[in-house]
């Protein structure tokens, strides 16, 4: 398969404010067509992007969609984290740290948390009676008496074609420095379940280490990649650049999941460093060849509240007014890299001081569908505080960013690719007085008789899958195969995604 990005094409964007805009001619020619199959194409990144003309790739928009979860029972508080969330047929299930006792600041004697729910709107906590916390065994408790284990436990489904039922379920938990009570020694411990409640080591030793004691300090995250055929695990490291040392996110693989490669550190282009304390990496579920990273961004030394705050917000530690941290959106395709095209925060912390608190607004792991049309993702919100809990925000099915043109029109042209399928369907929205027609070339940017933009109906909406139709119809099942591009003619509207299918 051909390069996605260019050396060419690198030395053409131009970086506004972290947005990619162009407004200039096609690159010309390309060594080999991009094969693209019939996977699903999102534009969170500018890799199959030729040329972008009074247009730009931004970034999607949040919705807030109320609480999930008030993390209000004695074993919660306001120290809970590393949050994930799985989607396993009919019920989604939610994975926590909480505490095993009163006192402290909730990082000592941890445990691991669950929840359920039918419809990843409205969550109950189960009472399993497996564990005794503050004195009951009424709760939703699934991990006690394992430190360090249950600080950053951070399970997946297995998806690995032949995986067994009893290890459907893994996760990786632990940190890199030995525990005194802890002969296995320090780095992440792996974990098996057959329902994602009951769980067993697979072995004491680790099946993840670094040289560096003070890897995995954070949540680690672990999935079977369908693009890479191999597991892959996004773990937390630190990296020296111009004297300073920023929170990193350093990269694994493992064909088995119990011998992995050495941890080498993520490449983000050229932007600049920033402290990522979670990364919260996975395979978008619409398109798995694209992993969504919805990090938090920690930004140490930033004083937003004051002293008098600490009192106030009736906050555990004064340490907590001393940093802030919001949420950002990366991408990968596989490998070392990292896309960073928007720098911006992808959600703010927003209104109230109870969201400038150090460690809050930080995302759970994975995005769930949770309607025909919506996705939903989820963000801690006053950390440290009485009214912790988790917050659920929604976007459209790949609303991850778009590539938008305003009122008076704008243009995407593809790199050339080769495509399987009968019909091109998009993800779009416009205005009413917007509007959005395809034209379909030939590797030379010449359009192909049929296929002209004068023969594309135009389409105006808002819909999650719209298959497009020329005065011919709707088959382009003779052009499979064949080396083609797109020409996006866009009027005040957005596109989310494209794909073949049959």
């Amino acid at each position: 398969m051909a390069s996605l990005i260019t050396p060419a094409l690198k030395a053409k964007i131009w970086t506004v404010s972290g947005y990619l805009l162009y407004s200039l001619a096609p690159l010309p020619g390309f060594a080999e067509p991009v094969e693209l199959g019939s996977d699903r194409q999102l534009f969170v990144d500018a890799a199959l992007i030729d040329e972008l003309h009074h247009a730009a790739l931004v970034p999607g928009r949040p919705t807030e969609a109320g609480m999930a979860l008030q993390l209000d029972q004695p074993w919660e508080g306001g120290y809970a984290g590393y949050f994930t969330v799985l989607h396993d047929g009919s019920r989604f299930q939610l994975y926590y740290r909480g505490k095993a006792h009163a006192g402290g600041d909730g990082n000592d004697e941890e445990v691991t948390c669950y929840a359920e729910s039918s419809d990843g709107m409205h969550w109950i906590r189960p009472d399993l009676g497996l564990h005794t916390v503050f004195g009951t065994k009424k709760n939703n408790v699934i991990l006690a008496g394992i430190a360090p284990y249950s600080h950053n436990f951070s399970p997946f489904l297995d998806s690995r074609p032949g995986v067994p039922a009893v290890e459907r379920y893994k996760a990786v938990a632990g940190i890199q420095v030995k525990p005194p009570a802890d002969p296995s020694g320090g780095g992440l411990v792996g974990f098996v379940s057959a329902d994602g409640i009951h769980w067993r080591k697979i072995r004491d030793q680790p099946v993840i280490t670094s040289s560096d004691k003070s890897a995995f300090d954070s949540q680690n995250v672990v999935f079977w990649s369908e693009r890479e055929k191999v597991y892959v695990c996004y773990a937390r490291t630190w990296k020296a650049v111009a004297g300073k040392r920023y929170r990193w996110i350093s990269r694994a693989t493992s064909r088995d999941f119990l011998e992995w490669t050495p941890l080498v550190e993520m490449d983000y282009g050229d932007t600049p460093p920033e402290h990522l304390y979670t990364n919260q990496t996975s395979p978008y579920f619409r398109a798995p060849n694209f992993y969504i990273a919805l990090g938090a961004r920690f930004v140490p030394n930033r004083h937003v509240l004051s002293p008098e705050h600490v009192q106030s917000l009736k906050l555990g530690a004064a340490r907590q007014i001393n940093e802030c941290s919001d949420a950002i959106l990366m991408t990968s395709r596989g490998g070392q890299h990292y896309d960073r095209t928007f720098l911006e925060s992808f959600l703010r912390p927003g209104l109230g001081l109870e969201n400038w608190v150090s460690r809050t607004n930080y995302p759970a792991l994975n995005v769930v569908q949770t309607g025909a049309t919506e996705m939903s993702w989820y963000v801690q919100r006053h950390y440290a505080q009485p009214s912790h809990a988790l917050v659920r925000y929604t976007l459209r099915l790949d609303g991850f960013a778009s590539v938008r043109a305003p009122f008076g029109g704008g243009t995407l042209t593809t790199q050339p690719f080769r495509f399987r399928g009968s019909h091109l369907e998009i993800n779009y929205s416009t205005s009413s007085a917007g509007g959005l027609q395809i034209e379909v070339q030939d590797e030379h940017g010449a359009a192909l008789p049929g296929y002209a933009v004068a023969d594309c109906k135009e389409i105006v909406g808002d819909e999650i899958m719209r298959v497009v139709q020329w005065k011919a119809g709707p088959d382009v099942a003779a052009l499979a195969g064949r080396t083609v591009r797109l020409k996006f003619f866009l009027k005040d509207a957005d596109l989310y995604s494209f794909r073949f299918t049959e």
